[in-house]
């Protein structure tokens, strides 16, 4: 790993690089592919984000719109009304950085004003460039997810495709103001991918490293798991851990999950072997 740095998340901060970090998932949503509807209550919601932390999370993500496949939009006004309540209480309760999982500039702007610390992005940037702003304008760290039209069906190398995608981000949040050391990225696995590219993007989350970037991996419980192992999500715990194992072998800085203390687990375990070999 590259030596460790502080991420400056706007009044708390992440050390990235010492050791991979877990970011729990808080879905407040009805229709998540995973755990739709278990957390839209706000102690739920409340409770499952300091369950979390307790079990080992270093940033909770909250989000208040699916983007599960043929998922529904709602309105900006209805997913504040989700979002704002749970950051604003969170705050006053846990001490790790609180992502906003959104695509939409009202919605990201409620819940910066209010006191996220992490805007989280699915289309990387490149679906409204106010987002690229709003990052700038609150000196916040960006999640710069992959998701580009039409990838399933390209040909060619997987991952320098990416890296393309990934270096226009770069760009926009530059001309913006955000500084490249604020961009986390995000390969977007499951996201407008055939099963074969998410399969190689998992074999070859190393390659990515290139970018100078800090790495997220967000592939608990999705379907690659459950193409693998003929599964519906509820059945895909050891998949994941699976995904974290060879993800954490591979240097990622981040991973992104439903089941914190399982993964934790698996992490420290990963680490201790990977220390090893590497001494």
């Amino acid at each position: 790993r590259p030596a460790p740095r502080q991420l400056a998340c706007r009044d708390r901060s992440l050390c990235v690089g010492r050791e991979p970090l877990l970011v729990g998932i808080l879905n407040l949503t009805d229709d998540s592919f995973f755990d739709g509807g278990r957390y839209v209550g706000f102690d739920a919601a409340i409770n499952q984000a300091e369950r979390m932390v307790s079990e080992g999370a270093a940033m909770i993500d909250i989000g208040g719109q699916s983007t599960r496949p043929g998922y529904q939009e709602i309105g900006a006004a209805e997913e504040i009304a989700k979002v704002v309540p749970v950051i604003g209480e969170l705050l006053k309760r846990v001490a790790v950085p609180l992502s906003i999982d959104t695509y939409k500039p009202e919605v990201a702007r409620a819940a910066l004003e209010v006191g996220a610390h992490v805007l989280n992005d699915v289309h990387g940037l490149q679906g409204n460039p106010e987002l690229a702003r709003l990052a700038a304008e609150f000196r916040c760290p960006v999640i710069v997810m992959h998701q580009e039209a039409g990838f399933p069906e390209s040909q060619g190398d997987t991952i320098k495709k990416m890296k393309a995608f990934f270096t226009r981000s770069m760009e926009i949040a530059g001309q913006a103001g955000v500084p490249r050391d604020n961009l986390i990225i995000d390969p977007g696995i499951g996201f407008a991918k055939a099963h074969k590219q998410n399969l190689e993007i998992l074999a070859r989350l190393s390659d990515l490293k290139a970018l100078g970037c800090p790495l997220l991996l967000g592939a608990s419980r999705k379907s690659v798991i459950g193409n693998v192992l003929s599964l519906p999500p509820s059945e895909r715990l050891e998949g994941t851990l699976a995904t974290t194992a060879l993800a954490v072998w591979q240097g990622v800085d981040f991973l992104r999950v439903h089941d914190v203390l399982a993964n934790a687990r698996v992490v420290k375990m990963i680490e201790a072997i990977r220390h090893f070999s590497h001494s």
